[in-house]
């Protein structure tokens, strides 16, 4: 369980409904909480380490770019979990990557200029992991914005 103080939901509130797009947004964001912008940093820190928070930053519409993505599901034995993700995640083409209960147990995305780098990324896994990978591309986007009110 993590403490929450006022000041750490303000922050999460604001990293989700108004993240500043400023040159020094940790400092824009401390100037309206009324902290420093090494406090601000500290905090995420904290937030981080603590698994609050995963990552901050954009969310990009690959196709809209003219790129692609594909939904990724792997059946890894438990003793390999945290080896093959550290391999799913040294890609920066990776945006997301999940470790869910069930046959296939790790589920991630990935998101690439073409088809082609996608084809390539997944041959590379299965060649340093000697898993098969379940390509789920998308048939009909339905995007939902989760944010959550941190009271």
């Amino acid at each position: 369980m993590i403490f929450l103080d006022e000041t750490d939901k303000k922050i999460l509130n604001t990293i989700q409904f108004g993240f500043p797009l400023e040159t020094k947004p940790f400092q824009e964001m401390g100037g309206r909480l009324g902290i420093s912008e090494d406090e601000v940093i500290q905090r995420l820190g904290r937030l981080h380490d603590k698994g609050a928070i995963r990552k901050i930053g954009p969310i990009i519409n690959r196709k809209g770019l003219g790129g692609t993505s594909t939904l990724i599901a792997v059946k890894v034995p438990d003793e390999k979990i945290d080896e093959v993700a550290e391999y799913i995640n040294a890609y920066h083409e990776v945006s997301h990557n999940y470790l869910r209960p069930g046959k296939y147990n790790i589920w991630f995305t990935i998101s690439a200029p073409d088809r082609e780098r996608i084809n390539c990324i997944l041959n590379e896994l299965n060649k340093k992991t000697g898993l098969d990978f379940i390509d789920l591309p998308t048939k009909r986007l339905f995007k939902i914005g989760v944010k959550f009110d941190i009271r």
